[in-house]
């Protein structure tokens, strides 16, 4: 188990007076945690420690991933796989109660989750939900039975341990162009972020690690260096997505299910895109609802490759050098996409 917490530094003030500018769901700044930096609001500081400190359980199920991975699509899986198949009840019951999210308390602001509650004055079940997202994952975990599944953003080298218990973990990775583009209109479209900048801009923040949960590359290669790990299944986004019945399988195994072709067909019918994006239950209908999130659905169109529609030349010759230079003396490579695969350079 994890002792020692991570020491953590301020963003300089400079840069955290031009990001506020553009950040407008973050009211106090950002500190650099550990080593490597990693990138988080203000409220690290009092809720870090119990974040790090957790007490997780050898029947944990996680998904892992840098954020606008396919995370939802993997949790839903993954519950499913778990549960003999429930539709009756994923159908019914929010992904969020039944898969939490274990650090979002991180990015709600008191300032901002008062606002919500302003925002949804005369209906109370609302404001309840804008309190109870602002309550960290560790408290809400501590009541909950087991087995419990639990999704996290944090790299492992920030959980507390959840290797060496005997916890089942699925971590999903994706092209990082597609996650930036994803990432940037999630960013613009909920409140705790509020991004007011254009997506260049956010490109040189992603790129310099300098939204939340990067540095990206150190995130993926933590994982990736446990990939033959017992307890932890590595899979590409691109993966699932080419030959889906075959990571159903994977997933299945890993996880000591075993389903029929008619059952796997059931479940790839649950979960195309199409319906997905439709789903209440998964979509966070529910943040929507309470006007923290202003997208229709919080599932995008699930493509991979159309990261090219929001770059221009110059931005994706930036983008590719810095990919290539991050590969260079690893073996990470991700699968082909549209015949144009990211590979490492010699």
């Amino acid at each position: 188990m994890n002792e020692k917490v991570p020491e953590y530094e301020l963003l300089d003030q400079k840069k955290t007076e031009e990001m506020l500018k553009l950040f407008h769901g973050e009211r106090n700044g950002w500190v650099q945690v550990g080593e490597k930096k990693y990138f988080f609001p203000n409220r690290y500081i009092e809720q870090g420690e119990g974040f790090y400190k957790f007490k997780p359980r050898s029947d944990d199920t996680w998904v892992l991933s840098y954020p606008r991975s396919g995370t939802t699509w993997t949790q839903e899986l993954v519950w499913l796989l778990s549960n003999d198949l429930d539709f009756d009840t994923a159908k019914n019951n929010l992904l969020a109660e039944r898969f939490p999210f274990f650090e979002f308390s991180m990015f709600n602001h008191p300032d901002v989750t008062e606002e919500f509650i302003k925002l949804n004055e005369g209906n109370l079940e609302r404001q309840d939900l804008c309190r109870k997202i602002s309550i960290p994952g560790y408290e809400v975990l501590n009541k909950l039975p087991s087995p419990r599944f639990i999704k996290s953003h944090f790299p492992l080298s920030l959980l507390p341990g959840i290797l060496d218990v005997g916890c089942k973990i699925v971590y999903v990775a994706r092209n990082p162009k597609d996650v930036a583009v994803s990432w940037y209109h999630l960013n613009r479209a909920i409140k705790t972020q509020g991004y007011q900048g254009n997506f260049e801009q956010f490109w040189n923040y992603f790129q310099n690690n300098l939204t939340p949960w990067s540095p990206y590359w150190e995130h993926l290669k933590e994982a990736w260096a446990q990939r033959n790990h017992p307890n932890l299944l590595f899979i590409f986004y691109e993966e699932m997505q080419q030959e889906f019945v075959g990571a159903i399988k994977k997933i299945a195994k890993f996880l000591g299910k075993s389903y029929t072709n008619e059952q796997i067909w059931q479940l790839t019918e649950y979960l195309d895109i199409k319906n997905f994006r439709n789903n209440p239950m998964v979509n966070s209908s529910e943040l929507r609802d309470c006007q923290i999130i202003t997208a229709d659905s919080f599932v995008r169109n699930g493509q991979s490759g159309a990261w090219s529609n929001a770059f221009t030349a110059e931005l994706e010759a930036k983008a590719d050098a810095w990919i290539l230079e991050n590969l260079k003396e690893t073996d990470l490579i991700f699968p082909c996409v549209n015949n144009n695969n990211i590979r490492m350079v010699n």
